[in-house]
């Protein structure tokens, strides 16, 4: 599920209707040799990037209940969320918007070196902004994104996109006419919706699916009201 029901059904009650449909799955990297990687870093004092949920989850179903004493750098929001229910003896020394924002302030704060747990599909900004400053990354890939190609037939007034391998899978299979309305979680899937299409772009100012939901609901009240018709 893309978008929990609970926010569905709250949409509902403010008269938006709201379709969830997955263009990607996310599966967990398993076998000895990642598992043993991750719990070797558990036993460390290490700094620790994470940009996504996903790979919060994948690292916690290794180390279970080993609680890792790392510093953590993340995005802010669901992804901050999940660090602190998952690593209480971890510090999070800093949060952000996007990897971009992120990867600055990691240079700002200095740090010698880190570890970005990521998927297969990880995009360039972070790492290459940390190593383009002298800060080493070692990177472990922690779980995979599988493009869902499906055919939408319905036209939809607005779309919602949480992540940049959604936008690519779902404009390998699908046009939008010129008047629909994108909504992204962040720059980076702003930035890849914008590859596809010159529609609007409306970008949410925190890193979470509930806000981006409001900021749809609420475009299209607005644009329902007498002074917009």
């Amino acid at each position: 599920m893309p978008i929990a029901q609970s926010l569905i059904d709250s949409a509902a009650e403010r008269g938006a209707v709201v379709d969830a449909l997955s263009f990607i799955k996310v599966s967990a990297v398993t076998g000895e040799k990642i598992e043993n990687e991750v719990v070797d870093l558990c036993h460390l004092q290490v700094t620790v990037v994470f940009t996504s949920a996903n790979a919060v989850k994948a690292v916690d179903d290794i180390v279970l209940h080993a609680d890792p004493e790392w510093e953590i750098y993340c995005i802010g929001n669901n992804t901050l969320d999940a660090v602190k229910k998952c690593f209480r003896n971890s510090i999070v020394v800093g949060t952000a918007k996007d990897s971009a924002t992120l990867a600055a302030l990691i240079i700002e704060q200095g740090a010698d070196e880190v570890v970005l747990f990521c998927g297969d599909k990880r995009l360039d900004t972070l790492p290459e902004a940390l190593r383009k400053n002298d800060i080493p990354v070692y990177e472990a890939v922690v779980y995979t994104t599988k493009e869902i190609k499906q055919k939408v037939t319905k036209a939809y007034d607005g779309i919602l996109f949480f992540s940049p391998s959604a936008v690519s899978s779902f404009f390998s299979a699908n046009k939008v006419g010129e008047d629909t309305v994108f909504f992204a979680i962040g720059n980076t899937t702003a930035d890849a919706i914008k590859k596809h299409t010159r529609n609007k772009v409306i970008v949410s100012e925190t890193a979470s699916k509930e806000t981006v939901l409001n900021y749809a609901v609420e475009y299209f009240q607005k644009q329902a009201q007498p002074d917009n018709l």
